[in-house]
């Protein structure tokens, strides 16, 4: 009897292990993916940023020079029409009603469509970005860039592999986002320079704070809820977690802009 229970009580571990490697592999997986998302979503941003910006400045003198820019430059008709007509509040909160529509409406698509609109928003907030090679050197933009990525990337790490709960940080992390949101909106018509650093030095480490802590909840989402289901739902679930993390990254990358950026002459 004693054999038997030692016998049952090796066949129930091993099973409770390959249960566990099933799921650790089935995490891996779901983790590569949103990460995999969330790149070619930066990659996106930068190359539409990079695009628009060539087609919007010329330089001073030239015959399709519309307004003077500091730096040497000057924006052509197109730059114009998309940064100083009105058309600008267009650019501005496109890409936010888009996450709106992406959010209420997710669950309903295909995985594909899903893709798609992920892809067209990591696109419109590339052409909002446009104006940062116009403020800023690119050497300095370049340097910023993968400050960011490092630090995004030891976070995230930090967020997936600590096993202390960073639950408790929920709160916090979302009253600073309001905070930083409210202030952003303000200093939209204050432009005070000391407001807009210290908007940017608490932005810096609220989305610090919420890459590890994105990165934790996506990790326990898929163990609570998402192992086990079909693959189109893990397939959306992964492009809004790669959405949350995008969004951190973005976030992230301007307000160290910001603060590190060397701007043009």
């Amino acid at each position: 009897m004693s054999n038997f229970g030692n016998q049952y009580a090796r066949f129930g571990s091993t099973v409770a292990r390959a249960d566990a490697q099933a799921i650790d592999q089935g995490l891996r997986s779901y983790m590569l993916s949103i990460y995999n998302y969330m790149t070619i979503g930066v990659a996106v941003t930068g190359l539409a940023a990079f695009f628009i910006y060539t087609l919007s400045i010329t330089t001073p003198g030239a015959a399709d020079a519309v307004q003077t820019l500091r730096g040497g430059v000057a924006l052509t008709q197109f730059g114009y029409t998309l940064f100083v007509s009105p058309l600008k509040w267009v650019i501005m909160f496109a890409p936010l009603g888009l996450v709106f529509f992406l959010g209420f409406r997710v669950q309903t698509m295909s995985v594909a469509a899903a893709q798609g609109v992920f892809w067209l928003y990591a696109a419109l907030v590339g052409v909002s970005l446009a104006t940062i090679f116009m403020i800023y050197t690119h050497a300095s933009i370049t340097r910023v860039f993968f400050i960011t990525a490092a630090t995004f990337g030891a976070l995230s790490l930090y967020g997936y592999t600590t096993s202390k709960s960073l639950s408790a940080w929920g709160s916090f992390l979302f009253m600073g986002l309001v905070g930083i949101l409210i202030a952003s909106i303000v200093n939209i018509f204050l432009a005070s320079s000391a407001l807009q650093f210290a908007i940017s030095v608490i932005g810096v480490l609220v989305f610090a704070g919420l890459t590890a802590y994105d990165t934790q909840k996506l990790k326990e989402e898929y163990i609570y809820a998402l192992d086990g289901a079909d693959q189109a739902t893990i397939g959306r679930s992964a492009i809004m977690g790669a959405l949350t993390l995008y969004l951190d990254f973005i976030n992230l990358f301007t307000m160290l802009l910001q603060l590190f950026g060397q701007k043009n002459d």
